[in-house]
């Protein structure tokens, strides 16, 4: 049994329905894929309460299932200030739900906080744009969260030496 404790990994977005659970499920597909699921725990959050309780929307359920990633377990729910103190990285997947987050951050947090593509090698930008409102842009969406994703996984092994 490792003594390296358990790393939790929260990605957030506004309604926890497309972006976030996307990648929470990239992320955990990831996870199992490297035999890490008894070292790292995923979970995602929106900083809004719309559509708590709902599944991921079709569209990010229908991209992700054909690129072999499961999004159909997962129910939105609202992101809180004590998620701060249990998770080690917050994950915010643009600037204005960064904001929400900041605005409620407790003094005791120690998570390390960052936008998602942070951790990518191929796109510039610094936000994961919301699709919700277009049909074209559940793909893009998809991409840029794997490729920022395994840039994720290799810091996060990196720092915790797992």
């Amino acid at each position: 049994m490792s003594d390296i404790p358990i790393t939790k990994v929260l990605f957030v977005c506004m309604g926890n329905i497309c972006r976030s659970p996307t990648a929470h499920g990239v992320f955990q597909s990831l996870v199992d894929r490297n035999d890490l699921s008894k070292s790292i725990l995923v979970d995602s959050a929106g900083t809004h309460s719309y559509h708590t309780g709902s599944t991921p929307d079709p569209r990010s359920q229908s991209i992700a299932k054909a690129r072999g990633v499961d999004l159909s377990g997962q129910r939105a729910r609202r992101f809180v200030s004590n998620d701060f103190v249990e998770f080690d990285y917050v994950i915010a997947m643009d600037n204005a739900n960064r904001a929400d987050m900041m605005a409620i951050q407790p003094d005791e947090s120690n998570a390390q906080f960052n936008l998602m593509l942070d951790f990518s090698n191929r796109y510039q930008q610094q936000e994961v744009p919301d699709p919700y409102f277009g049909e074209e842009g559940f793909e893009v969406v998809f991409d840029m969260i794997s490729n920022a994703a395994e840039g994720l996984l290799q810091k996060i092994r990196g720092q915790r030496g797992i």
